[in-house]
């Protein structure tokens, strides 16, 4: 199998590096990011650090009003309506921004749902895979002209640990077939989140299109009310009191360091000229070893598998994604 190269960079940042830190110096006056999920869990401190730095932040969300009230004491930040799982509000919201002939210099497709009961869009897709990957691939490719606009830009994908839970199965990737599991589908998703910025960094860096994808670490967040407490307990995630397990050695990290890694390479310098890759930790994660366990839990798992990063699946889920969604940038 054929993979990226995921080499460390040794940035000198680490677990416990916070947002701000991140981007400690850099400066993102004149600059345009849009971060999707921005009003909740790690997109808020994501909002928070780039708007600190100086970008201007739009925050599309499927309930503006809510979302506003998320966002409060951060100004300046432009919330606009879009629901990610409604194509016809994706093409919506993008015909907007576009039609306003902004660059975009920074996209951060940061939304998404964990080990929710088995759901479909209107089209029949699984819902992981429809909402984490399908609209954020979607959105990012009607937003490709704006993105080449900036005159060098990069797309973020979070993804998790638990994309070494599972693979993409090519044969039933919506779970028609085979038995329903959560976290089974959530980890294809999150899978598909690193290979679209596999092939999106491939067909985009001649233009100054770059793409990354990030583990933020594990951090409580709305993003985890689908998984029973008792389960988070018996993970480490939580303690007997119901609070978060704070320890950034074991990828168990505040909202704060969650969001580093995507705001490192959203905008940090240290990422001039690369793309293509992994990162976790605010740095670029290593390869996990063909033949190593899968990780089950969080924890220190650390580095990206091997399937990931594979250009050849990377090729074969844009294409089966420009198939389903009926979006190319051809």
């Amino acid at each position: 199998m054929t993979t990226t190269p995921q080499r460390p960079l040794g940035s000198g940042l680490g677990p416990s590096t916070t947002a701000d830190e991140a981007v400690a110096g850099v400066d993102l006056t004149g600059r345009t990011a849009l971060v999707t999920g921005g009003a909740s869990g790690l997109g808020v401190e994501t909002v928070r650090a780039l708007r600190a730095a100086g970008a201007d932040v739009v925050v599309p969300a499927r309930d503006p009003a809510r979302a506003a009230g998320a966002l409060d004491g951060i100004d300046g930040v432009d919330v606009r309506p879009m629901d990610l799982a409604d194509p016809a509000s994706v093409d919506a919201f993008a015909d907007t921004f576009l039609a306003e002939g902004r660059p975009l210099h920074m996209l951060v497709n940061s939304a998404g749902i964990m080990a929710v009961p088995l759901g479909r869009d209107a089209a029949g897709h699984e819902a992981h895979f429809a909402t984490n990957h399908l609209g954020h691939f979607r959105l990012t490719l009607r937003l490709w002209p704006a993105l080449l606009g900036a005159g060098g830009a990069r797309v973020v994908s979070v993804s998790s640990w638990g994309h070494r839970r599972a693979d993409i199965d090519w044969d039933d990737v919506d779970f028609t077939a085979r038995p329903y599991e959560p976290l089974d589908a959530y980890g294809q998703s999150k899978t598909a989140n690193v290979l679209f910025a596999v092939e999106l960094d491939r067909r985009g860096r001649d233009e100054g299109i770059r793409g990354f994808a990030v583990h933020p670490g594990s951090i409580i967040t709305p993003l985890g009310r689908h998984t029973d407490p008792a389960n988070l307990r018996r993970m480490g995630v939580i303690d007997e009191n119901g609070d978060p397990v704070i320890d950034p050695s074991r990828n168990m990290k505040t909202p704060e360091q969650g969001a580093a890694t995507a705001v490192w390479c959203a905008a940090s310098p240290q990422l001039d000229g690369l793309g293509g890759v992994y990162c976790e930790n605010c740095d670029v994660a290593p390869l996990v070893p063909e033949g190593a366990e899968q990780a089950q839990g969080p924890g220190p798992a650390f580095g990206v598998m091997p399937y990931a990063v594979d250009p050849a699946a990377a090729r074969r889920l844009w294409g089966l994604s420009e198939r389903l969604t009926g979006v190319s940038v051809d």
